[in-house]
C-alpha cells in the first residue's frame, strides 16, 4: 500500500476521487522506464537507485506518480538486503574500540580501518563496506521481479483507493443479489481481516454490511486501518457490491474546503480496480490459524470445523468463527472477538443475548478491558473466555463440555 503523502485525489462537494493512471502510452511507457531502472540496479546500493529515481523526476509534473510507482516496486517487488560478509555491528564496534583506544588516530581513518582489518582477518575497502552496509540507504537491490506495466498500473489505481480507508469513520457495503456462496466468502473475509462488522439481511435479497472505520476505534486505529484497506482487493473478488466510505477529511491540505465535515469515498464492483491478490483457496487470520494448530494437537474426540453456515440472529447474522462437534451430536460455537469500540461491542454481544442460542462460546481478548469502557457481558459471561495472547483450545473445550448441546 502507499503511505499517506503519496495518496492523490480530489474533492468535488465532498466526494473523494482517487487518482487513477489511464493505460495511455505516456503512463506505460513511464511503467516500463521504472521497471528498467529497478532492474539495472540489480546489486547496487539502495541510495544509488535513489539517486536515478530523484533524476528522473526532475522538470515533472507527475513525480508524485513515479515515487507512488516506485515505493510499489520497492516494497513489493524488491528484496535488499546488507551486503558482504562481515557483520556491521561488529565491524562498527571493533574500529570505534580502537579509536577510543588510540584517540591520536581518531584523525587518522585510515589507520583505524587498517588496523580493524588486521584483526577482523579482511581487507580495509571491505572493512569500510562493511562499516554501515546496515543502513536502509547502503542495503542492495538483490532481487527485483518486475511486473507487468499494466499490472503496475493497476496496483497503482487500487492504492489509491485503498488509501482512502486510512481515515474512514465508517464504511457501508451492499452485496446485493448473488450467489449464496459469494456471500460466504464476503462475510468470511470480514473474518479473515478482524472487521468488526453488523450484518443486516438474507440471501434471498442481499446484505448490508456496516463496518467501523479506524477513525472511530478505542484504539488501535493504525492497524485497523491497514486491515481494512487490505480488504479492498479480497472484496474485488466478489461479484455485485458497493462501497460507501464515510472519511475524516485532511484538514493539513491548503487546497480543500477547511469546512468540510465529512468527505465521501464510494466505489463499486465496477469501478474497474483490479485485485492483485489470487483467488482464495482458505481463510484464516493468524489468531485463527495458531488455534487451529494448537487444536490439532490435542487428544480430543471433539472435532473442529471451520466451514460454519450464517446463523440468522434478529437484525443480521452471526458469522462464527468454528464450530466444534462432538460424536456424540453436541456442537458448538465459537465467536472470537478482535477489534472493537464499546458501543459495537454492546451491540454484538445484545444480539447474542436475543438470539436465544445457547451454543456459541465467545472468546474476548484481555487487551479489550471492557469493564474500563463500561461493556457488560451480562448472561454471556457464562459463555465467555478471556484469553493474552492465544487462545488456548483446551479452555474453549472445557467450555464446550458445559455449554454443547
Amino acid at each position: 500500500m502507499l503511505p499517506t503523502e503519496l495518496l492523490m485525489f480530489r474533492v468535488k462537494g465532498g466526494i473523494v476521487e482517487p487518482k487513477m493512471l489511464k493505460p495511455n502510452p505516456t503512463n506505460l511507457a513511464l511503467a516500463a522506464r521504472l521497471n528498467e531502472l529497478f532492474a539495472s540496479h540489480l546489486n547496487d546500493k539502495r541510495f544509488e537507485l535513489d539517486e536515478d529515481l530523484k533524476a528522473l523526476e526532475v522538470g515533472r509534473q507527475d513525480y508524485r506518480v513515479i515515487r507512488g510507482l516506485a515505493h510499489l516496486l520497492t516494497s513489493g517487488h524488491s528484496t535488499f538486503e546488507t551486503g558482504g560478509d562481515l557483520p556491521p555491528p561488529l565491524v562498527r564496534a571493533r574500529v570505534f574500540e580502537l579509536a577510543q583506544a588510540h584517540p591520536a588516530a581518531r584523525h587518522r581513518r585510515q589507520e583505524v580501518l587498517e588496523q580493524a582489518a588486521r584483526s577482523l582477518n579482511t581487507d580495509p575497502d571491505a572493512l569500510a563496506d562493511a562499516l554501515y552496509a546496515d543502513l536502509t540507504d547502503q542495503q542492495r537491490l538483490t532481487s527485483f521481479e518486475a511486473p507487468q506495466v499494466q499490472e503496475l498500473l493497476d496496483r497503482f489505481n487500487l492504492a489509491q483507493a485503498q488509501g482512502m480507508l486510512y481515515r474512514a469513520h465508517s464504511v457501508i457495503i451492499t452485496a446485493r443479489r448473488n450467489e449464496p456462496a459469494r456471500y460466504k466468502q464476503l462475510l468470511k473475509y470480514t473474518k479473515l481481516f478482524g472487521l468488526m462488522v453488523t450484518v443486516e439481511g438474507d440471501a434471498g435479497h442481499g446484505f448490508t454490511l456496516t463496518m467501523d472505520g479506524p477513525m472511530s476505534l478505542f484504539g488501535g486505529t493504525t492497524r485497523y486501518g491497514l486491515a481494512l484497506a487490505k480488504f479492498l482487493p479480497a472484496l474485488l473478488h466478489v461479484t455485485k457490491w458497493d462501497l460507501s466510505a464515510a472519511l475524516k477529511p485532511r484538514k493539513d491540505l491548503s487546497w480543500v474546503d477547511q469546512n468540510d465535515e465529512e468527505w465521501s469515498f464510494q466505489v463499486d464492483s465496477e469501478s474497474g480496480y483490479v485485485s492483485h491478490y489470487p483467488e482464495p483457496k482458505d481463510f484464516d487470520s493468524a489468531l485463527e490459524s495458531g488455534f487451529t494448530e494448537r487444536f490439532l494437537k490435542l487428544d480430543t474426540p471433539w472435532k473442529l470445523e471451520r466451514e460454519v453456515d450464517l446463523v440468522p440472529v434478529p437484525g443480521g447474522v452471526i458469522i462464527p468463527d468454528f464450530r466444534l462437534v462432538h460424536p456424540d451430536g453436541r456442537s458448538v460455537l465459537l465467536e472470537i472477538v478482535g477489534y472493537w469500540r464499546p458501543d459495537y461491542l454492546t451491540k454484538k454481544f445484545e444480539r447474542l443475548k436475543k438470539s436465544g442460542r445457547k451454543d456459541v462460546i465467545v472468546a474476548i481478548s484481555e487487551r479489550l478491558n471492557l469493564a474500563k469502557a463500561g461493556v457488560k457481558l451480562g448472561d454471556l459471561e457464562e459463555r465467555a473466555i478471556f484469553f493474552k495472547g492465544v487462545l488456548k483450545p483446551d479452555l474453549v473445550l472445557e467450555l464446550a463440555e458445559r455449554v454443547g448441546r
